[in-house]
C-alpha cells in the first residue's frame, strides 16, 4: 500500500483527488494539507510514502516545502501536481528534490501510475517539461539577507539545527547547553531575521547556510 498526502490550497481539489485515488486498491490517502507549512508538519507527523504537492499556495509555497522536506525527510517522495508549468517553478522544484512534476490535466490513471513510479524511485515529468529544465539558464546564487551577518556563531549553529528538524531539547543536547538557552537563541534568531516561526527560519537556513 502506498501512503499519499494531498497538498493543495483548494479543498475541492483535494476532495476530487481523494475520490479519484481512493478507487485504486494500492493507494491510501493518509492526510491533507492546505499550504506548504502544514504539508511539512503533516508529512513529518504522518510519514507518507508520496506527497502530492501543489505549487502556488498561501503561507508557504510548494517549492519551499519541497526543499524543507527533502532536507528533513529525504525518504518521502514528492510529486508536484499543479496547473503552472512556469520554467522557474519546474526547475526549482526538481532541483530542490521533487521526484516528479505533472500538470493537473493529467488523466487519473496516469496520475496513479506516476505515484507508483515515483514511489519506486523513478522520475516523472509531464509533456514538454523536460525541455524546460534543459533549456533553463543556470540561476545565479542568491545573496543572503544582510541580517544573517548579525547572528552570533552560536545562533548560526542553532539555526542550522532548526533546519535539520531538531526541537529545542534536541538542540540543547547536541550543543551541550540548557533548553532555556536554546529558547533564548531561537527567539533572538526570529527577532533579528524578522521571521514569524521556526518553519520560516528553516527556509532561510536551507537557502543560505
Amino acid at each position: 500500500m502506498i501512503r499519499v498526502l494531498l497538498v493543495d490550497d483548494q479543498s475541492i481539489v483535494r476532495e476530487g483527488l481523494a475520490s479519484l485515488l481512493q478507487t485504486k486498491p494500492d493507494l491510501e490517502i493518509v492526510g491533507e494539507a492546505e499550504n506548504g507549512q502544514v504539508a511539512v508538519e503533516r508529512s513529518l507527523e504522518l510519514q507518507p510514502d508520496v506527497v502530492l504537492m501543489d505549487i502556488r499556495m498561501p503561507v508557504m509555497d510548494g517549492v519551499a516545502a519541497t526543499r524543507i522536506l527533502t532536507q528533513q525527510a529525504p525518504q518521502i517522495k514528492i510529486l508536484v501536481l499543479t496547473t503552472f508549468d512556469d520554467d522557474e517553478y519546474v526547475t526549482h522544484a526538481m532541483s530542490y528534490g521533487a521526484k516528479g512534476y505533472l500538470l493537473k490535466d493529467i488523466p487519473s490513471e496516469e496520475l496513479a501510475q506516476a505515484i507508483r513510479a515515483v514511489n519506486r524511485g523513478y522520475t516523472q515529468l509531464g509533456p514538454g517539461l523536460l525541455e524546460k529544465i534543459i533549456a533553463a539558464p543556470v540561476s545565479q546564487p542568491i545573496e543572503p539577507p544582510p541580517e544573517l551577518a548579525t547572528l552570533t556563531p552560536r545562533e548560526r549553529e542553532v539555526l542550522q539545527l532548526i533546519a535539520k528538524g531538531y526541537n529545542n531539547l534536541e538542540i540543547a543536547q547536541h550543543l551541550y547547553i540548557s533548553e532555556r538557552t536554546v529558547k533564548n537563541h531561537v527567539n533572538s534568531i526570529l527577532r533579528r531575521l524578522n521571521l514569524r516561526d521556526r518553519t520560516q527560519a528553516a527556509i532561510v537556513a536551507t537557502h543560505y547556510l
